[in-house]
C-alpha cells in the first residue's frame, strides 16, 4: 500500500512568508528611522511606523523582565512543530487545511527569527482611522492572523449543505 501524499510541500508557502517578512523588516529597519515616526502611505488610514515589540500581540507581556522572550520562542517552536505535524497528516489536496497552516507556520517562524536575533519583533504597518488606531504589526502577523481566520472559517463552514465547500 502506497502512502497518500501529505501536505508538507505547502511549507513552500511558509518559506515565502518568512522571506517576505524578513525582507520587509530589513527594509523597515533601514528606511523608517527614527522609530515611532509615522511615514504616511495612505493619508488618514495607513502609515509605515517603525516599532519594536518584546511581547506578543498588542504588546502582551512586553513589560516583562526578559523572560517573555524565551517563553514566546518556546511557544513558537511548539506551535510550529504541532502545525508541521498536522500538515504531515493532511492530504496534499486539502488546501483548506494546508493553506492556513502554512501561513501560520510562516508567520510564527518570521517572528521567531526576530526574537532569536534581536530579542524583539520589528513592526512597521500602522492602520488607523481618525481617533481609532490599531497596534503596529508586520507581515508575519498578517500570515498568522489570515491563516487563523481561514482555519476557523473553513472549519465552521466545511461540509455544510449548500455552501459549495466539500
Amino acid at each position: 500500500m502506497t502512502p497518500k501524499p501529505n501536505a508538507l510541500p505547502w511549507l513552500w508557502l511558509s518559506a515565502a512568508v518568512i522571506v517576505f517578512d524578513q525582507l520587509s523588516k530589513w527594509w523597515a529597519l533601514h528606511a523608517l528611522q527614527p522609530a515611532g515616526m509615522p511615514h504616511p502611505v495612505i493619508s488618514g488610514f495607513l502609515n509605515w511606523t517603525l516599532a519594536f515589540n518584546t511581547g506578543a500581540a498588542f504588546s502582551f507581556l512586553a513589560d516583562g523582565a526578559g523572560w517573555q522572550r524565551w517563553f514566546f520562542v518556546l511557544l513558537a517552536l511548539v506551535i510550529g512543530a504541532v502545525l508541521v505535524a498536522w500538515l504531515a497528516r493532511t492530504p496534499r489536496r486539502d488546501w483548506r487545511t494546508a493553506l492556513p497552516l502554512a501561513l501560520i507556520v510562516g508567520g510564527a517562524v518570521g517572528n521567531l527569527i526576530d526574537r532569536l536575533h534581536a530579542a524583539q519583533v520589528t513592526d512597521f504597518i500602522h492602520v488607523y482611522f481618525r481617533q481609532w488606531s490599531y497596534p503596529v504589526f508586520n507581515l508575519a502577523d498578517c500570515g498568522i492572523t489570515v491563516g487563523a481566520v481561514m482555519l476557523i472559517a473553513f472549519g465552521l463552514f466545511a461540509g455544510k449543505p449548500g455552501n459549495g465547500v466539500r
